[in-house]
């Protein structure tokens, strides 16, 4: 029944945007994974568009933060108000925007190094502590911070710590010119709905009821079940341990390498890997599932060395050559 949900929720995302499909099952992958997602991308990519979606489709609370140099943590996280009443006062903890289900954290690399740390606990820990006390995030939470590769003015770039605890990078690329008109098709027609007189058309048919938060708990509770066996296992981890000790497979990866992926790596291979395995219908992970997001998991998790970037070398470029060199199960 979950996965009939899940699946719902699939289409109706693919309904309100076009030539994205990739980007739409990374978000599927992460919100069944139960992780964050650093989505990078050009403008007008549709970015905020999907994480729109699929707030709007779920039955889940969105918030959005547009992060922008002059922000404080306080602007994201909450604070506490003082309220008086007659001869008697207190605070009271006003929460930010970071407590919802789903929040789009706009342009993360533009806010400074203090907001950036306060997004960490609660991306981390699902939690956040004001004025010494602590307050939780609310069971179903996914916060998708977008980040653009251009105008690099006035951005602060992310620490690796908070860059680590994002579970999957996504890149958007731009979509081929038969989508780009359907793009075109679909905005024309969103704006003759939104133009139209109840009398042009009758009355405007109901929007289907949204996608209960209880399937997503139930897929997760599926997902754990998926089987990974040995080999599997022991192929994740050496793709991890490759990047760390790339000279054992390739003296080119070894100079284009300077720092690999943590234990984090490992561990988003093995969650995005069950879930992707799931949503293909399979109860079992095989290395296709595996070669499918591994460079989602990892590209954000290696630091290229100065001689990789003069090579025009890039992490995907550097992930294809491990996958050449790593031996399959």
């Amino acid at each position: 029944m979950s996965k009939e949900r899940i699946n719902e929720l699939r289409t109706r995302m693919q309904q309100s945007i076009v030539g994205q499909e990739a980007v739409i099952e990374r978000l599927l992958i992460g919100l069944l994974a139960n992780g964050n997602l650093l989505v990078e991308g050009l403008p007008g990519l549709a970015k905020t568009r999907a994480i729109k979606a699929l707030a709007d489709h779920l039955e889940a609370d969105f918030s959005r933060i547009q992060f922008t140099p002059d922000l404080l943590p306080s602007d994201v996280t909450g604070t506490e108000v003082y309220y008086q009443d007659g001869s008697r006062g207190d605070f009271r903890f006003e929460p930010g925007p970071i407590f919802a289900n789903i929040v789009l954290g706009d342009e993360i690399n533009r806010a400074p190094a203090k907001v950036q740390a306060a997004m960490l606990e609660a991306m981390e820990e699902r939690q956040v502590t004001v004025a010494g006390k602590t307050h939780r995030m609310p069971p179903l939470f996914m916060v998708m911070a977008t980040q653009n590769p251009v105008e690099q003015e006035g951005t602060y770039p992310l620490p690796e710590a908070q860059m680590d605890r994002f579970l999957m990078h996504v890149n958007i690329v731009y979509p081929p010119v038969e989508d780009e008109m359907r793009i075109v098709d679909l905005v024309r027609s969103e704006e003759r709905q939104a133009q139209a007189r109840p009398d042009d058309a009758g009355e405007k048919p109901e929007k289907p009821a949204r996608i209960p938060q209880q399937a997503v708990f139930d897929a997760r509770r599926e997902i754990a079940q998926v089987h990974v066996s040995e080999p599997m296992k022991r192929y994740m981890a050496d793709l991890v341990y490759a990047t760390r000790t790339p000279e054992k497979y390739s003296a080119d990866v070894a100079r284009w390498i300077e720092v690999g992926g943590s234990p984090r790596a490992s561990i988003a291979l093995d969650k995005c890997g069950r879930t992707h395995a799931w949503l293909q219908g399979r109860d079992y992970v095989d290395p296709e599932d595996v070669r499918a997001i591994v460079h989602d998991c990892l590209r954000h998790r290696l630091m290229l060395s100065y001689e990789a970037h003069g090579e025009g070398m890039n992490a995907d470029k550097v992930i294809d050559a491990l996958l050449a060199e790593v031996a399959l199960p």
